[in-house]
């Protein structure tokens, strides 16, 4: 395997990580505790919902912690996979230093992947995935505190967690299919630089 059936960028000296390499190094762990925090938040309203169920409140009440419960759930779904979605951009950055770094340490000219285009469909989708769960965490948070106060049906409040459910469904959908997309750049950036390693030992 050689690298020349890549798309290549050339550089004098080793390159250091591009912006959403570097967000991703700083920003997967923070997501990581806010999915614990939204999981365990909504574990707290489900077991709260579980006792007003058993005293009988009324179902304005429950429909109202029905929708609070499933956006305390969405947060913790959405920052998982947000999560894991900047692991993966992290992982890219440190290929992407550390092949850099291996070649330049050989006294070559450092020879990289360009972006490819399951890493922009990567990022792509991510920002459409986090953007439609974000959008139903909102409104599921609106329509819980209209409904506590009567200004939204329960009927209303029904439909609408309908509604949700099926954006929020699109939304996982989607960042499943982005992380794939991330794991495939992940791939195809090993194979480049294993065919580059190839190269350098072969011309030592």
């Amino acid at each position: 395997m050689t690298t020349a059936t890549f798309d290549t960028k050339e550089f004098d000296s080793a390159p250091g990580m591009i912006m959403p390499q570097k967000l991703g190094s700083k920003l997967w762990a923070p997501m990581w505790a806010m999915s614990l925090m939204g999981f365990a938040a909504a574990f707290v309203v489900a077991i709260v919902r579980a006792r007003e169920v058993a005293d009988g409140a009324a179902e304005s009440t429950l429909l109202s912690m029905r929708h609070l419960q499933a956006g305390l759930m969405f947060i913790g779904f959405a920052s998982v996979f947000a999560a894991i979605s900047f692991a993966i951009a992290r992982i890219l950055g440190v290929f992407r230093v550390g092949g850099g770094s291996l070649q330049e340490s050989l006294g070559n000219r450092v020879k990289l992947l360009k972006f490819p285009n399951t890493a922009r469909a990567f990022m792509l989708g991510m920002v459409m995935a986090m953007m439609a769960i974000v959008i139903a965490v909102i409104i599921h948070f609106v329509v819980a505190a209209n409904v506590a106060s009567g200004s939204t049906s329960v009927a209303d409040g029904v439909s609408a967690f309908e509604v949700l459910e099926a954006v929020r469904r699109i939304g996982v959908a989607v960042y499943l299919l982005s992380i794939g997309l991330g794991l495939v750049t992940i791939m195809t950036v090993i194979r480049f630089q294993t065919g580059r390693i190839r190269e350098l030992v072969r011309n030592v």
